[in-house]
Parts: structure tokens; sequence; C-alpha cells
């Protein structure tokens, strides 16, 4: 993969090599690491200059300085903080550990070079599936994956960082459960589920597989963005 790449292209000729045909309603869950490379969001650590604040939280926490200036370029702002460990608010608004900039499968020199996460991936999943719809005349649900830590909680789990041609969230508040109980505060994270699905086949390491077809999915009809998942700051109790 490298920058300018069309990923709704190659995604189409990999299904035609698998001999795997698109349906309606069919999502495509695409690892991020594939989409920042096509889109040119590969750093060489050697062009970056750290400035102060960058320096002094690297000494801090005991990172590459050059690193830290990258993800305080990426952040709206620092969360947590502890010697191996920064937590911000990425520009995006979703809340991770070094704003998401990542040397696992970057290349030979990852150590010298990070890949940073697609400026919109919003706009990311929205082309991939035009591309397709145009190519195939099917429309098809996309979901650009990452994996997230989780507070309060052990392990990597993977997440939407882009969405298109389906709901983020499903809202299912009013709908009646098997006892007639209604329904109060059910909004199901559903791009977030797919995400996660997806990443027990793509893996983590060297398995080299950064899309998954999922089918049989009932979902409703809508056309959501990964920025509906992200709890807005005045709903967010730990602030």
């Amino acid at each position: 993969m490298i920058a300018g790449d069309d990923i709704g292209s190659l995604l189409l000729g990999a299904l035609d090599q698998a001999g795997l045909g698109l349906q309606a309603g069919d999502v495509l869950a695409i690892a991020q690491k594939i989409v920042s490379k096509a889109e040119g969001r590969l750093v060489d650590l050697a062009d970056v200059e750290p400035g102060e604040y960058a320096a002094r939280l690297a000494e801090q926490v005991g990172k590459d300085p050059r690193l830290m200036e990258l993800i305080l370029r990426e952040s709206e702002e620092v969360s947590r903080l502890r010697p191996g460990v920064v937590i911000v608010r990425h520009r995006l608004g979703f809340t991770s550990a070094n704003a998401g900039i990542d040397r696992s499968n970057v290349g030979p020199d990852g150590e010298e070079r990070v890949l940073l996460l697609p400026l919109d991936p919003d706009a990311s999943a929205r082309h991939i599936r035009e591309t397709i719809a145009a190519a195939r005349g099917v429309d098809v649900g996309v979901v650009i994956t990452d994996s997230h830590g989780r507070p309060f909680r052990l392990g990597t789990v993977g997440v939407a960082i882009g969405v298109a041609g389906l709901p983020a969230l499903w809202d299912r508040r009013g709908e009646i459960d098997r006892y007639g109980y209604r329904l109060q505060h059910t909004d199901v994270g559903v791009a977030d589920e797919i995400a996660a699905a997806a990443g027990l086949l793509m893996g983590q390491a060297a398995e080299g597989l950064p899309a998954v077809l999922l089918r049989g999915l009932r979902l409703p009809p809508a056309d959501g963005r990964a920025t509906d998942l992200v709890r807005p700051k005045d709903l967010d109790l730990y602030r």
C-alpha cells in the first residue's frame, strides 16, 4: 500500500480474486492503516522538530520528543500522563492513547516512521463507498476501524473511526422487549460492534488481513458518521 492507492478499487480487485460478489446490505470493515497509507499519512520522524512543550512532556513520560510533538499536533487536549502513557482527546473527538499514532505494520523502518490517522475518516469511508457503488452499482456500508484501549477495561478492541452507509448508533428506545417492557436507554453502538467483530479476523500482528466482508446484518437504513459515537463533553461524567 502506497500513497495515492485507491482503496475502493483495490478492495474490488481483492473480492474478485477471492470469488466474492457484493450484495446490497453488505458491510466492509477496513483497517485504518491501509487508509492512512493510501492517504499519505506516513511521517518520517527525522522531519519533525519538537517544540518546547513537547520536549518537556516527552521527558516526563519517557517518549521520543518528535513523537510527542506529533501527538500534540493531532490532539485537542492532553487527558492523562504517566511514564510510558499519553492519553489525549484527538482532534476527531475521541479519547485514545498517543492520538492513534502507530509504529506497528508501518514498514521495516518503523522505529523512525509513524502513521497518523486519516484527516477525515468519515469522508474516507464515504469515498470508498461511492467508488464501489459507481463500479458495481451496489450500496454497501463501510466502517474504518482502529484499535483502542478502554477506560476501566484491559485490552484493545476494534472501534469505528469512519462510517458510511449504515447507522453508527442505532436508537432502539421505545421498542418493546419480549416481555412487554419499553426500552428506555438503548442506543446500540452498531459501528463499534462491527469494528470489534471484524478485529477478531483482522488481528493485530502479522495476519495481513486489512479488510473483512460482513453479510446478513439487519440494520435500519441510515447514513451515520463515526462522530455520532463521540460522547459530548457535557454528557461526560468523568471530565
